[in-house]
This record gives structure tokens, C-alpha cells and sequence, in this order.
């Protein structure tokens, strides 16, 4: 028996006062409606109703079981108009992950944007280059880099990140501009430290077609996209780091592109997040917010 139908169909013919009029307002037979409320009555093991040829009342039995089915059905019809509101009026906390470097110079400048748009939804933005989990760490959707592997979360792709090789005047006029990637063993080179392995990252060319990685020994290696820079600021050595990264400073002269016939190929940048069952009204326009100002202020 369906005791949520059974409530309902109860609730309907007492507030009718009639077997054949409940049965029309719920679009069911008569001896449907007649039949649920035997069935809930045996199983109950009681009586619930008072039935005469012109009457219908609620024995004290009956009374009590009503009033509680009033109470059940309304609360879920309350939880039900939350959802509705929530769908079309998002609301609640979205806790997000993201690269340091996407943060700073797309999200964070947008966020006055978001909260006009969004006014109910509280952002818990997490901006590093150190991944989070998304379990573990309670996250809602993370940005990520790089291929993608097998995952139960949904993702959609933001667009793509060119990789460069570069290096502050002050460096190339002391040590001269590399003209090969065989030429880089001679040049002072700073690894970006992986967070995700604790290793430095290898080097990425494409030469004549081919991928081309390299590991390279450096004096100096950190975990930190904007010490990275700094360091490639400084003179200190060559740099491989994103396009969209090192842009303002590629603008302004203080950095350098160097080996442009050798760039690798681009890196993916994508969003990810629980699938459709899973996430919450305000974790969807958040995505579709992100998907939204990436089309306009990120990646080709």
C-alpha cells in the first residue's frame, strides 16, 4: 500500500465530505478511492470513518490519523515549495576550488557581478595552486587543468590554457635567448614545484610535430604560481607557465617570449562538479556562471 496515496486520498474525501466528489477532484475511480480507504482502515486496524447515506464523519481514531496526515502532507508540500523556490531562486553555500592565477584575474574581479545576480548564494571561493579534494575537502565544484581522468563528476571544458617559455630582458641580455630546445641545458632554468606530486614539473615543447618533455635540473623551484612569476621577474632564470599568466607582463615588456616555433600543445581547463542528481540549484548557475565569463574573458 501507498500510505503517502492512502493519507492524501483520506485528507481529500473528508475535506469533500464525499466518496464520488474526492474521486473526481483526484482524477481516480470511485471504487479506487473506496477501495484505498478499506486498505488503510484493515491496515491500520481500525475504523476511520463514519459512513451513512447522506453523512460522512471521522470516528476519534479517524480524527487523530487526519489531523496527522494534514500536518504530514503539508509539510511536504512545504519542503516542496522550498525546492521550487531554490530552483528558481537559487540559495545556499557553493564551496569552490580553483588555480590562483584563474581566481585572482577572472573570478574575483566578477564576484560584484555574481552577488547582483545571485543574491542569496554565499561563494566559499578555495584560490591556490594546491588541488583540493572534492570529498575529503567538503568542495562543491573545482577548476582544473590539464586532462581529465575518469571520474564520476561531470565536467565542462572553460576553454584552453597556451603554455610559453619565457624570460625578463634583464635575464636574456646577460645570458642570450635560446634558439633550440637543445640550448636550454646551457641556460639557468626555474621548475614550478607540482603540488599534486611534490615533483617538478617536466617541460613541454613540440618540435617538428613531435612532443618533446624535458626534465630539467634548477637551482631554484617553487610551488606558487606567483613566486614562479617572480622569479622570472627577478632575472633569475627561464620560465614555462601559462600565456594567460604571464600576458601582463608579456604586455608591458618585463617578460620576453622565447623557442615560440616550440610551444606544446594547449591544456584543457575545465569545471567539475557533482552530476545533475547530485548538485544543488545554486552549485548549476554557479557553473553556469563560470562557463558564461570564460566565454568572455578567458580562453579561446
Amino acid at each position: 500500500m501507498d500510505k503517502l496515496q492512502a493519507m492524501t486520498v483520506l485528507v481529500r474525501v473528508v475535506e469533500a465530505q464525499s466518496f464520488s466528489k474526492a474521486a473526481e477532484t483526484l482524477s481516480m475511480p470511485r471504487s479506487s478511492v473506496t477501495t484505498i480507504i478499506k486498505n488503510l482502515e484493515a491496515h491500520l486496524g481500525t475504523p476511520l470513518l463514519r459512513r451513512s447515506t447522506r453523512t460522512l464523519s471521522l470516528t476519534d481514531a479517524g480524527a487523530r490519523y487526519f489531523a496527522s496526515c494534514q500536518a504530514i502532507l503539508s509539510e511536504i508540500a512545504r519542503a516542496e515549495d522550498d525546492l521550487s523556490i531554490e530552483v528558481t531562486h537559487p540559495r545556499g553555500r557553493v564551496r569552490v576550488d580553483m588555480p590562483g592565477v584563474i581566481g585572482r584575474a577572472i573570478v574575483v574581479p566578477r564576484l560584484r557581478e555574481f552577488e547582483e545576480r545571485f543574491p542569496d548564494i554565499e561563494l566559499m571561493l578555495g584560490v591556490s595552486d594546491r588541488p583540493a579534494d572534492l570529498i575529503y575537502d567538503g568542495i562543491d565544484c573545482v577548476i582544473r587543468t590539464g586532462e581529465l581522468i575518469d571520474s564520476t563528476l561531470v565536467a565542462r571544458r572553460l576553454g584552453q590554457l597556451n603554455w610559453i617559455t619565457c624570460a625578463s630582458p634583464r635575464y636574456l641580455s646577460q645570458h642570450g635567448e635560446p634558439d633550440s630546445v637543445g640550448a636550454l641545458h646551457t641556460h639557468r632554468i626555474i621548475n614550478y614545484i607540482s603540488n599534486a606530486t611534490g615533483r617538478p614539473m617536466d617541460w613541454r615543447f613540440n618540435v617538428d610535430g613531435e612532443a618533446v618533455v624535458m626534465t630539467m635540473t634548477s637551482r631554484f623551484a617553487v610551488n606558487d604560481t606567483e613566486a614562479y612569476l617572480q622569479c622570472g621577474l627577478e632575472g633569475l632564470g627561464l620560465i614555462q607557465l601559462s600565456e594567460f599568466a604571464a600576458f601582463p607582463y608579456l604586455q608591458s615588456g618585463r617578460l620576453k617570449e622565447v623557442l615560440t616555433e616550440t610551444r606544446c600543445s594547449p591544456v584543457p581547463i575545465s569545471i567539475l562538479y557533482p552530476d545533475g542528481r547530485n548538485a544543488t540549484a545554486a552549485v548549476k548557475v554557479f557553473v553556469d556562471w563560470i562557463v558564461e565569463i570564460a566565454k568572455s574573458d578567458l580562453l579561446p
